[in-house]
């Protein structure tokens, strides 16, 4: 009986072991024939798996990106970066049973994560990074329990993230950055012992720091930044996770203060904790983490000192502290991070000098301590010894003195930024010997005498703004050395001479701005060569004369042309018309002779268009366009000669200023992106002229003054509801006052005097709650002067000449008999007395909140005559108004100031 037992054993293993090549053969086709059904199906691929055959069906191990095991079964699918286009819908991954290493990552690969890639039971590596595909992570990813290595990274999937993700208890590395993934609930996923790596950055998760990762106790890199996590760091994290090396939660809105039981993660080399809501005191016990090399805390509401502590973090090379509230002096313990290469302390209310310890710091490449108030000189025993710096970065402070020479020994240098400083004395020439500069801004400082001559060497230059200093002199002809030039700014200093025809060779010249300043003579015929790149040419406020010259037939990127304050004549030209990209066209204040440029009307950007103060003359005739001046919200035709109606078909189709919704436009500057320049324009108010040096994207004005337009004002102006300012002054302008102006709400600044305009002002103006400058003065008007609201703050001078009117604030009472008027005085005294004084100029930073608001700014800082209602405003004065008293400039005051606070 043993015998037979013994018997049957033998043969069923040889019958067993006979078999077995036969199954390996055929469970080897089956992988090969999958393989190539799958490659059948891709859209491309490289010629790394062009060795695929249907031919060598027995040889599918040797293939491109296939390793099999011993027993000839695939083990490894290793197909990264191989130019696969396509998707894994027909990949069959039942035929795979003992694949262990699937990694098709850097490839163009879309669609869905098929279900059935639970079947790989076997898999320890999944790298499916940096690709396209989109849809849900399938929740049979949990299946895959012998997973050590888990990415997903870089895709376009969506949905929640599974919570039997968290059943992958030997996974040690977990990707699933960079998709659009959305928060799950926290509560259903389990601690994960053996995780080291978990990368959840870039997706769209929010609520508070999940409590699993708490428990996962191995993690040395945690990275969760760019989502929207809320409330606490939780306490725990500090205990619990003493392994972390690298923490990011950065670009977040987690809050509250930083625990200074952060001194607990004793191998922390990276913290990055930047762009979140953070407020409190910097720990002193960060100086602790001895091994820590990168600190990143930019962004967020830190106050108080920076901790000395730091200075002994003997390993740090990057610290950022950008754009917090921090008020100290900069520690002169920082210099003993002799390590680092990136100091970053922009943006916040630091004082005192640069610590002379700093110059210890002879690694370092990037110096970005601009935007505080740091005082006193930049010291050549600090400049010296940063021969590796790269980037300095020290604008807007109020640093004094001289620019050391000794910054010409700094040969890696790229950018000086320098800018709005109190800087003095001459610009060393020792700043030609650095040939890596790309970036050189000197502007807004008090720098004298002439450019020195080598700056023209500087051949890699890209950017070079020297503006509002007194820099005087010529510009040689070698400023066509800087062929890289893209960005060239010498505005608002004392140079003078002609502008040399070598400028025409910057042909990559984005930016040129020369304006205010003495240059002579033609603007160069050449500047058309570099037309086709050049967006903004503003040559303002300079001596040219000459036509306007005909250089545009290339201007396909122009958008800001300023030709305005120079003594220009003849025509527009009408080669204007193909810079398609035009938003701001200035040429005030000329001896251009011309007709109305109707053709300007089809420039589809044009937003602002000022013509003021030259010889433009006739009729604005009616458009050909459809719809012209489409995006037009600023437009000045003052102080010319046009005759005929109002262009009512131009108001028409002023869209811009009809109803702009300025929650959703929001608090933005036109050209705020463009480059270093900001656009800029003139308006005139009530005789004051000024200087916008940034225009709001919602400020809107029309000035049609001093000329000789007739007839009525046309109702359709009330359907400018955005409208800010309207000046239709000293024309000679008909008929009634349309009641339709109470639909201009947004209204500040109303100009209708020396007209003939007859009847009685229409009480529904009462409702323009914004109106902070009126002006009927010099018309035929009657009747009472209506009262409420902002009519109970203008003054005697905003009615005067209307022999009928009467009512407050004016001594003629209606009704009444009243004794006769004095004389009215000629119409050019009586404007004297309106403006008090209004012909000097100031500048103010910008239209804020209001235009009021920035006037009173601007008044404030440049006054030196003060007019009637300007006193009136700041000190309050008390008026008396027949038997009523009123505080007139008060209440104009606290309007401005409450309209301030509604903006801001």
């Amino acid at each position: 009986m043993a015998f037979f037992q013994k018997h049957n054993i033998f043969l069923f293993l040889i019958l067993v072991f006979s078999s077995l090549p036969s199954t390996i053969i055929s469970s080897g086709r089956t992988e090969a024939e999958a393989l190539l059904k799958w490659k059948n199906n891709l859209l491309s691929f490289n010629n790394s798996i062009t060795s695929w055959s249907v031919t060598d069906l027995k040889n599918h191990c040797n293939w491109t990106g296939i390793v099999c095991h011993s027993a000839e079964t695939v083990s490894e699918i290793k197909l990264f970066n191989s130019n696969l286009n396509g998707t894994l819908t027909q990949f069959n991954f039942t035929s795979f049973p003992y694949l262990t290493h699937f990694n098709l990552s850097w490839n163009q690969l879309n669609g869905p994560i098929p279900l059935t890639i639970g079947n790989l039971s076997k898999l320890v590596v999944l790298d499916l990074s940096f690709n396209n595909f989109e849809g849900i992570i399938p929740s049979e990813i949990g299946w895959l329990t012998e997973l050590g290595y888990l990415s997903f990274g870089f895709n376009n999937l969506s949905g929640t993230i599974p919570y039997q993700v968290s059943n992958l208890q030997k996974v040690w590395h977990l990707d699933l950055q960079g998709n659009h993934l959305e928060t799950p609930d926290w509560s259903k996923f389990l601690g994960m012992p053996m995780l080291t790596h978990l990368l959840f950055l870039s997706n769209e998760l929010t609520s508070k720091f999940p409590d699993f990762i708490l428990h996962c106790p191995n993690l040395t890199l945690l990275d969760l930044s760019w989502n929207n996590f809320t409330g606490l760091i939780p306490e725990l994290l500090f205990t619990n996770l003493a392994k972390l090396e690298y923490l990011s939660l950065s670009n977040n809105s987690f809050q509250g203060l930083l625990s200074s039981n952060i001194s607990k993660l004793l191998k922390l080399k990276d913290l990055g904790l930047g762009d979140n809501q953070f407020v409190g005191s910097i720990p002193e016990e960060i100086g602790l983490l001895s091994d820590l090399q990168f600190i990143r805390l930019f962004n967020n509401s830190f106050q108080g000192n920076i901790p000395s502590s730091i200075g002994q973090l003997r390993k740090l090379q990057t610290l950022d502290l950008q754009m917090n509230d921090l008020n100290s002096t900069i520690p002169s313990q920082l210099g003993l991070c002799t390590e680092l290469t990136n100091l970053r302390l922009s943006i916040n209310s630091l004082t005192g000098p640069l610590p002379l310890s700093l110059s210890n710091l002879t690694k370092i490449s990037y110096l970005y301590i601009s935007d505080n108030f740091l005082s006193g000189e930049i010291s050549p025993y600090l400049v010296t010894n940063w021969t590796d710096l790269e980037f300095l970065l020290l604008q807007n402070n109020s640093f004094t003195g001289k620019i050391p020479p000794e910054i010409g020994l700094l040969t890696n240098l790229r950018y000086i930024l320098l800018r709005n400083n109190q800087l003095s004395g001459f610009i060393p020439p020792e700043i030609g010997v650095l040939k890596e500069l790309w970036h050189l801004d000197l502007s807004a400082n008090q720098l004298l005498g002439p450019i020195p001559p080598t700056i023209w060497n500087l051949t890699n230059l890209i950017s070079l703004n020297l503006f509002d200093n007194y820099l005087n002199g010529t510009i040689p002809p070698q400023i066509g050395n800087l062929k890289l030039l893209t960005a060239f700014d010498l505005s608002k200093n004392q140079l003078n001479g002609e502008i040399p025809p070598t400028i025409c060779n910057l042909s990559s010249l984005v930016i040129l701005n020369l304006s205010n300043n003495s240059f002579i003579n033609v603007i160069p015929q050449c500047l058309g060569n570099i037309s086709n790149k050049l967006s903004v040419l503003d040559l303002r406020m300079n001596r040219f004369h000459g036509t306007v010259p005909t250089i545009f037939t290339k201007c396909n990127n122009l958008r800001n042309l300023g030709l305005g304050g120079n003594h220009l004549e003849g025509p527009v030209p009408r080669s204007l018309v193909n810079c398609r990209q035009l938003e701001v066209v200035d040429l005030a204040n000329n001896n251009i002779s011309d007709t109305f440029p109707h053709w300007m009307d089809d420039l589809p950007e044009l937003q602002v268009l000022v013509l003021r103060s030259n010889r433009f003359g006739g009729t604005i005739n009616t458009s050909m366009t459809q719809l012209p001046f489409l995006k037009l919200r600023i437009i000045d035709l003052s102080r010319n000669e046009f005759t005929g109606p109002l262009p009512t078909k131009y108001f028409k189709n002023f869209k811009a200023m009809m109803n702009v919704d300025e929650h959703k436009v929001g608090r933005t500057y036109m050209g705020e992106k463009k480059y270093y320049y900001r656009d800029s324009v003139k308006v005139v108010v009530k005789g004051l002229e000024l200087q916008l040096s940034r225009i709001l994207t919602i400020f809107t004005t029309i000035d049609l003054s001093s000329n000789n337009f007739q007839g009525e004002i046309p109702d359709f102006i009330g359907m400018l509801h955005s409208l800010r300012l309207l000046n239709l002054s000293h024309n000679s302008l008909a008929g009634h006052i349309p009641s339709s102006l109470r639909n201009l709400t947004r209204l500040e600044s109303l100009d209708l005097s020396s007209n003939q305009l007859v009847g009685e002002i229409p009480w529904q103006l009462t409702s323009l709650t914004f109106l902070s400058i009126l002006n009927l003065s010099q018309n035929h008007l009657v009747g009472p002067i209506p009262h409420g609201q902002q009519f109970d703050t203008f003054e005697n001078n905003s009615y005067s000449g209307n022999q009928a009117l009467c009512g407050l604030p004016l001594t003629k009472k209606c009704g009444d008999d009243e004794p006769p008027q004095p004389p009215t005085l000629p119409h050019q005294e009586v404007d004297s007395v309106f403006e008090n004084g209004f012909t000097w100029k100031v500048v103010v930073l910008g239209y804020g909140c209001g235009f009021l608001f920035g006037l009173v700014t601007g008044c404030l800082a440049f006054l030196t005559e003060k007019p009637t209602w300007f006193v009136n405003i700041i000190e309050g004065k008390q008026h008396e108004t027949g038997k009523g008293r009123k505080k007139s400039g008060q209440g104009r005051a606290r309007n401005i100031i409450q309209r301030t606070q509604q903006v801001n």
